[in-house]
């Protein structure tokens, strides 16, 4: 199982999340079918945004839009604050590597655009923040978010390896946040570890990554372990939902679907399950309207 792990250094100047989102992301790419440069670019976004979801208090709902021009379009994530986060990505069919390196590539086919995050807290009045892409890895553009946005100084790292298949064998990532009591030599202390942490994909090589991050992080610094929560890629999809979609169109639109479809087929996009509605199904719906 996934996990989400939130500490706060015993000074209480610093807090951290680390997180294994393995699981969530292999799913993702089980659903979808995306190729490497698309499965790195969602798991990513998945990423920031059950760290953004966690933030949150109450039953709030998270959506995240990373809004691109370039070849992957959208990646259009829902995260609650009960860990289970859902998405896709407009194409996912982007397979691109360094020839050298083997390197997965996702900042250019992100390209320029926005990062839009919408917090919903059931009250009717969502609260939405938009901020530039800065690079288009995901990872730097959700730092600049938390940091411009929220006026939070973060540091960001998310991260998807993919096997000599391309499948998912390790995903995860932190925040690392300044709190308002920091003291300056403590920030200078912390950058400074940041600046000469090792890269997040060879934290995640490591045996026991989550703890690899939470070591990189605080070093020698004492810290407390606050709470550990669990994550999941999870969809509230349903046939009674999209029944729903239906009973909102029109008479004719839906008397046409019975007689020259003889019925409707929908499918999720967050989760690529298909609902069938047959010719009765769609008579109910008509009669209901009536």
């Amino acid at each position: 199982m996934d996990k989400l792990i939130k500490t706060i250094a015993s000074s209480g100047s610093f807090r951290a999340y680390i997180l294994d989102s393995t699981q969530t992301v292999r799913t993702a790419q089980e659903k979808h079918q995306t190729l490497s440069s698309s499965t790195v670019a969602l798991g990513r976004a998945l990423i920031a945004n059950q760290i953004l979801a966690a933030n949150q208090k109450g039953d709030a709902k998270v959506t995240l839009k990373i809004i691109g021009n370039s070849s992957f379009g959208h990646i259009i994530s829902v995260a609650d604050t009960a860990g289970h986060v859902k998405g896709y990505i407009q194409n996912p069919g982007v397979d691109i590597k360094k020839t050298a390196t083997g390197e997965v590539l996702v900042g250019p086919f992100m390209g320029q655009g926005q990062f839009v995050s919408i917090v919903d807290y059931g009250t009717g009045h969502p609260y939405t923040s938009t901020t530039p892409l800065v690079s288009g890895e995901i990872g730097e553009d959700f730092a600049y978010f938390l940091t411009e946005s929220e006026q939070t100084p973060s540091a960001v790292g998310l991260n998807v390896l993919l096997n000599e298949n391309d499948k998912v064998e390790v995903a995860g990532g932190f925040m690392l946040q300044v709190l308002p009591d920091a003291k300056e030599e403590e920030i200078a202390r912390f950058e400074k570890r940041i600046q000469e942490m090792p890269a997040i994909s060879s934290l995640l090589e490591s045996d026991n990554h989550t703890q690899a991050l939470i070591d990189a992080i605080y070093g020698n610094e004492p810290y407390k372990i606050l709470a550990e929560e669990e994550l999941s890629f999870a969809c509230d999809c349903s046939k009674e939902r999209f029944q729903s979609v239906l009973a909102s169109l029109a008479k004719e639109e839906l008397q046409a679907m019975k007689d020259e479809d003889h019925g409707a087929q929908i499918t999720c996009q967050f989760c690529g399950k298909t609902y069938n509605f047959d010719e009765k199904d769609l008579e109910e719906i008509i009669d209901d309207q009536a």
